[in-house]
């Protein structure tokens, strides 16, 4: 990693590390905090991809993984109300889904990267942003996955309530997905701003 890189590095540390606090406070019925810091980490990762390339992308998102492993790491030895503040299945499914949504990320940008400016971004963050939320909240909650650590109890997540309060039935987990993933839409069309700001101002003018 060269000094170049360090502006992203630290953005990306930061932001993972400010989503591991905040998602510990709720926003509402179905989210927390860090559903709003989280997902800027594909904005990161874009920017670092336009401006520098696809493995200057990589490397931020590998300190990223590590990053958070550590936060799962202190959280799992914090005692809440309920128990550990992170359970073993809710570390592996953020590890999991953020190294594979990034690095997918990463592939699609890189593939669209000739094409309008805002078509790479736009696009790889909407499918690694889907991706993500399909990763960590099945991982994490679903009843099906149970075997990955049969101590933690998610029963509570397989609760069946309307969809977001007043859709179909559906477990509690899934509103909470849906939520999440709602979000991260939003703000993938957001960030097409700063990201045009951004990279507008870091890329050498011809």
């Amino acid at each position: 990693m060269t000094r170049t890189y360090l502006p992203g590095i630290l953005a990306m540390a930061a932001i993972v590390v400010a989503s591991n606090i905040l998602v510990q406070f709720l926003f509402g019925q179905w989210l927390t905090w860090g559903a709003f810091t989280y997902p800027l980490a594909f904005l990161v990762t874009d920017v670092m991809n336009r401006v520098y390339g696809k493995d200057a992308a990589r490397r931020v998102v590998l300190v990223g993984f590590v990053v958070g492993l550590a936060c799962s790491l202190i959280g799992t030895q914090i005692m809440g109300e309920f128990g550990p503040l992170v359970t073993l299945r809710i570390a592996i499914g953020s590890g999991v889904a953020f190294l594979v949504a990034q690095l997918v990320d990463v592939a699609i940008f890189s593939a669209l990267r000739d094409g309008k400016w805002w078509r790479a971004p736009l696009a790889s963050t909407l499918v690694s942003s889907t991706l993500d939320t399909m990763l960590f909240f099945s991982i994490s909650f679903s009843g099906v996955l149970t075997f990955l650590h049969p101590a933690t109890d998610v029963s509570w997540a397989s609760e069946m309530l309307p969809l977001l309060g007043s859709g179909p039935v559906a477990p509690l987990w899934v509103s909470l997905a849906v939520a999440d993933w709602s979000v991260k839409l939003g703000i993938a069309l957001i960030a097409l701003i700063p990201f045009r700001i951004i990279t507008a101002q870091l890329l050498p003018r011809s």
